[in-house]
């Protein structure tokens, strides 16, 4: 297996996200069987996370793709939020999914959540890998689908990256502080 330097240690291995991210399909699929949902990934870190997902969801839906940030090239969210969400997408009446890699200081999804619901879907959940609750600024903001709660190390791996890298590594790995202090 591929373990960079930069990596302290992996800590949810490839094995756990594979099996984390099947639950999840079934459960996605149960709640969204006859309503053709729109999944929304949000770009870049859900892209693996997403592709997963969509397969494992067994029911007819519809996807498409956004960018929303609050980090630029930072370890630490900038406390603004910077959103491209296509008007070419129709969200109303649409039962929308916004699948998200990490929810951390909440800024991004709260931004996001409350931009789509301006575009009056029928319903809007989040679902999201990992959960980081130690790290919320936007209080009481939790995802409607939550995969793995962790500690509040600094993460990389299956489409989490730290200036555009280790997003291809199967695994979620602590990035050792030495690389970004």
């Amino acid at each position: 297996m591929y373990l960079p330097d930069e990596i302290e240690k992996i800590l949810i291995t490839e094995e756990e996200i594979k099996a984390k991210v099947a639950e999840m399909g079934r459960i996605l699929t149960k709640e969204y069987a006859d309503k053709n949902p729109l999944f929304i990934c949000v770009l870049k870190g859900s892209v693996v996370f997403f592709a997963d997902l969509m397969r494992e969801v067994k029911c007819p839906m519809e996807i498409n793709f956004l960018k929303a940030s609050s980090y630029g090239s930072s370890t630490v969210s900038a406390g603004t939020v910077s959103l491209d969400v296509g008007a070419e997408i129709n969200f109303e009446g649409r039962h929308v999914v916004i699948v998200e890699d990490i929810l951390d200081t909440a800024r991004t999804l709260y931004s996001l959540k409350n931009e789509l619901l301006t575009r009056n879907p029928a319903s809007l959940r989040i679902v999201t890998l990992l959960d980081k609750p130690s790290r919320r600024v936007v209080k009481g903001f939790t995802a409607d689908y939550t995969g793995i709660a962790i500690e509040d190390h600094f993460v990389v791996g299956y489409g989490l990256d730290y200036s555009e890298q280790f997003r291809n590594l199967p695994y979620v790995g602590i990035l050792k502080p030495s690389v970004y202090s």
